[in-house]
């Protein structure tokens, strides 16, 4: 991202500056594993209220996941996934 002169530094800068390697890889994570399930839960066409009936984690958890103004734990996530085809698994990167 370029420097906009009126603005000052880039958003890369900002962060970088005022949040630790370790917090921005946290909330990258965050970010690529809700990306995902929205993803996967509207290539099936599958609203939230659906999900819900599919995976017993109720359709406001399921919001407020997808808005990110919560964060995901990992039992959450499972029985989100599972029902879109999905598993949540460690690699090496």
């Amino acid at each position: 991202m370029q420097n906009n002169s009126a603005i000052g530094e880039s958003w890369e800068e900002v962060r970088s500056r005022i949040f630790t390697p370790e917090e921005i890889a946290e909330s990258d994570l965050r970010v690529a594993l809700i990306g995902e399930l929205i993803r996967a839960r509207q290539e099936r066409g599958i609203t939230q209220k659906q999900l819900e009936e599919m995976s017993g984690v109720t359709q406001p958890v399921i919001a407020r996941l997808e808005r990110g103004t919560t964060s995901p734990n990992i039992s959450t996530l499972t029985k989100l996934l599972a029902p879109l085809g999905k598993k949540l698994a460690i690699v090496p990167i």
